[in-house]
């Protein structure tokens, strides 16, 4: 391991996360991981690694960061307006760092979650097999926490030569400003009364600062839901969730691994990553696809991240 970074500032919220446990959630542990895992997985690719290896997530307000050795990064996600020593540099594009550059980031353009990757991936405590931090249990990525400011951040060796200045193109990326979240029907959508499955794919709804990296509750139209209790069942990142309050919960990367309210929609993988760059106070709307149309949604996705492979 190489030290690589220093923190000097956070951020708000500023976490090392890979892909997750997936493997873990029979075991109850959520699968956690990046928000985004389309900016996570292209900056990843564009700084020449493993999709899966660890990047730093930024929420909101970035860190600021001082460089410890020479360094290929690649930033993706949200536009948080990134800046080398006080010079705006490129998003969705690998650069070069020299030792004792300073990564800075100023106001909030578009999104809410920004990805940094360096070449060889930053490295961490690993708990069942990743290094994702999971907040709640203290585990993974630096002690189980957000960054402070002293942290070193360590980064492994490349194993590919470094190739500066690749970029995702811009008719590649996510459409992070469009909030109509496509849908397919959930498990449950027929407990809906007839005005509310209306009104769930017509009403606008806000997402309320109550909301986290385990699910964002929605405010605005409350929907109903008929029929009698259901048991606990299995759930999955996208999955809508109706309470009895009939407010909307849309499950995220930290979500429990079971639950037993009626799941009435589920996002489909294409627009989880719109998803994962709302703020508090967005407003989002749900869009019902037809599953055709979600794998059409998904494979033009997998197709810009092999791109970057080639």
């Amino acid at each position: 391991m190489t030290d690589s970074f220093t923190v000097l500032e956070p951020g708000l919220l500023t976490t090392i996360q890979d892909l997750g446990r997936p493997h873990a959630v029979t075991a109850g542990v959520p699968a956690g991981g990046a928000m985004d895992r389309f900016a996570h997985t292209a900056a990843n690719l564009l700084a020449g690694n493993d999709r899966g290896a660890a990047t730093v997530e930024c929420t909101l307000i970035g860190p600021r960061l001082r460089a410890l050795r020479d360094c290929v990064i690649a930033l993706a996600g949200a536009d948080l307006q990134p800046r080398v020593n006080g010079v705006e540099v490129e998003m969705w594009t690998a650069f070069g760092l020299n030792d004792g550059d300073e990564l800075s980031f100023g106001r909030r353009r578009d999104g809410a979650r920004l990805y940094i990757a360096i070449a060889g991936g930053f490295l961490g405590d690993r708990w069942l097999g990743s290094l994702a931090t999971n907040l709640m249990s203290a585990r993974g990525g630096m002690h189980g926490r957000a960054l402070a400011a002293g942290d070193l951040l360590g980064a492994g060796q490349s194993l590919v030569p470094h190739e500066m200045g690749r970029t995702l193109g811009a008719s590649m990326r996510p459409r992070y400003g469009d909030h109509a979240l496509r849908t397919v029907a959930g498990p449950h959508a027929g407990r809906l009364t007839a005005s509310s499955r209306e009104a769930l794919h017509a009403a606008t709804f806000t997402l309320h600062h109550d909301s986290n990296r385990m699910g964002y509750r929605l405010e605005g139209h409350r929907l109903e839901t008929e029929g009698d209790d259901i048991l606990s069942f299995a759930l999955v990142a996208g999955a809508v969730q109706l309470p009895r309050g009939g407010r909307p919960i849309l499950l995220m990367a930290d979500h429990q691994t079971a639950g037993g309210y009626p799941v009435v929609a589920t996002v489909v993988s294409a627009s989880m990553p719109v998803a994962a760059q709302l703020a508090p106070g967005d407003e989002v709307r749900f869009e019902a696809v037809s599953l055709e149309e979600a794998l059409a949604m998904r494979a033009r996705q997998l197709a810009a991240l092999e791109s970057l492979m080639s």
